[in-house]
């Protein structure tokens, strides 16, 4: 095996990045418990004698028609609050591939490869359910996302004492899934672009890019904080893309993408990664993941999870319809299939072996909990299907069965390797020469 190929697949990584990581995935945690009650709570007030205030809500429209702004409630939850929460995947895709492990092409490998064949796998599947039904083949990129958000919530309340490695590998791979997921909304679900619009998008984003990579020397200690500046330069290129016709949470993506990672001093030296002060991405991260995971994503899902059941008889209506048959098989079947082909074809190919503290059934645990598609799956729903269909309430449906059965069997699955966690993660804290970093972590560096 080459020098430029891992030695073991999900090792261990840099003890920064666990840190770095862990304090994300505490912040998720928090978000998905509010994601999981404001679905909760739109499913009881959508089946409830008050349903028609919920829809009156959610379909309530304001806004400057002019300026084509004029949307319903429930959209400006989607195209609006989650232009937040894709610009935050954005950032932290272009972390992980500037500053993170992911940086070396042998770390990036694994999940890369594995979102993708979580990504083709439940699609090839919904298309194979739904051939013979051609007004329902639009709705095959609705199973290939996961829902990093509710699937840490799931590790919280099931107390799964998931090792550094798998929960880098989960947090990395839904990232890629997400960034996959708005490259197919913009490729596959933008029909009537208007070109003038798209054109006059690229002015906002250049001057954004502009300011944030010279952030050092245009912002001097006079000037106001720098996300007070850009945030409305970063309005109005979302407000562009909206009026384009491309779904405006593309600009959410493309603005993360033009943060700086890397810090620089006032003549566009480096400095180095763990300096005193943060760099802009790491201002930004601060100051939006808190509105993304407890205001933006929640708000979202409250608006886009109400559906009507119909009760019994109304869920086994729904479970007759291919598109509710492709989204449940592709999430809860074909997710754990995908992940679990690639990551055994780079093995073979590249002759690593997983991490001698993991086994494959680890790995099945990660994918089938990779099977939680929640938020993005809804929003791929409401671009397949006009809101109010059969189709359209079924795919909710299945949405809503799919990732509780996912979370269901993950539970089982990690549950039964929790003794074997905990020792591993007990292991990871040990600092036997008190440098401040772990031994395991140190040891992992030298190989």
């Amino acid at each position: 095996m080459s020098s430029q190929q891992p030695r073991n697949v999900l090792g261990r990584s840099s003890y920064p990045e666990h840190l770095r990581i862990g304090e994300i995935l505490r912040k998720e945690t928090v978000g998905g418990i509010l994601l999981i009650i404001a679905a909760a709570l739109a499913l009881i007030w959508a089946n409830s004698p008050f349903s028609e205030s919920y829809f009156a809500l959610r379909d309530f429209e304001f806004g400057y028609e002019p300026w084509h702004l004029k949307l319903s409630v429930g959209d400006w939850a989607a195209d609006g609050l989650l232009a937040i929460f894709f610009f935050l995947v954005g950032l932290e895709l272009k972390r992980e591939f500037v500053a993170g492990d992911l940086r070396s092409p042998a770390r990036a490998i694994v999940p890369v490869a594995a979102a993708a064949g979580g990504v083709v796998v439940p699609a090839l599947i919904y298309v194979a359910v739904n051939l013979a039904s051609p007004e329902t083949l639009r709705g095959w990129a609705i199973p290939t996302a996961t829902d990093i958000a509710f699937a840490v919530a799931v590790l919280a309340v099931i107390g799964s004492h998931l090792p550094s490695a798998l929960r880098i590998f989960l947090l990395t791979l839904a990232v890629v899934d997400d960034l996959i997921a708005i490259a197919i909304i913009a490729f596959f679900y933008t029909e009537d672009v208007k070109f003038s619009f798209l054109l006059l998008t690229l002015v906002p984003l250049a001057l954004f890019a502009f300011l944030a990579q010279k952030n050092p020397k245009f912002f001097g200690r006079s000037t106001p904080a720098p996300w007070l500046i850009l945030l409305p330069i970063g309005i109005v290129a979302w407000a562009l893309m909206h009026a384009s016709g491309v779904h405006a949470t593309v600009a959410g993506v493309l603005l993360g993408f033009m943060v700086p990672v890397l810090r620089k001093d006032r003549d566009g030296v480096l400095l180095a990664p763990r300096g005193n002060k943060p760099g802009l991405a790491e201002i930004f991260e601060h100051r939006f993941r808190p509105l993304s995971a407890g205001i933006a994503v929640p708000l979202f899902a409250f608006f886009s999870a109400g559906v009507a059941i119909g009760g019994v008889d109304g869920f086994v209506n729904a479970l007759g319809d291919p598109v509710t048959i492709g989204i449940i098989l592709g999430l809860v079947v074909g997710k754990p299939i995908g992940i679990m082909l690639t990551t055994w074809g780079i093995t073979k190919t590249t002759r690593a072996s997983l991490d001698p503290d993991l086994k494959w059934i680890d790995l099945l645990g990660v994918g089938v909990l990779a099977g939680v598609g929640f938020t993005v799956s809804l929003l791929v729903n409401d671009l397949s299907f006009m809101q109010g269909t059969d189709h359209n309430d079924n795919a909710k449906v299945a949405i809503l069965t799919a990732s509780l059965t996912a979370a269901l069997l993950a539970t089982v699955i990690l549950r039964s390797r929790n003794k074997h966690y905990r020792r591993v993660v007990e292991a990871e804290k040990v600092d036997a020469d008190d440098d401040g970093v772990p031994d395991l972590f140190e040891d992992e560096n030298r190989r």
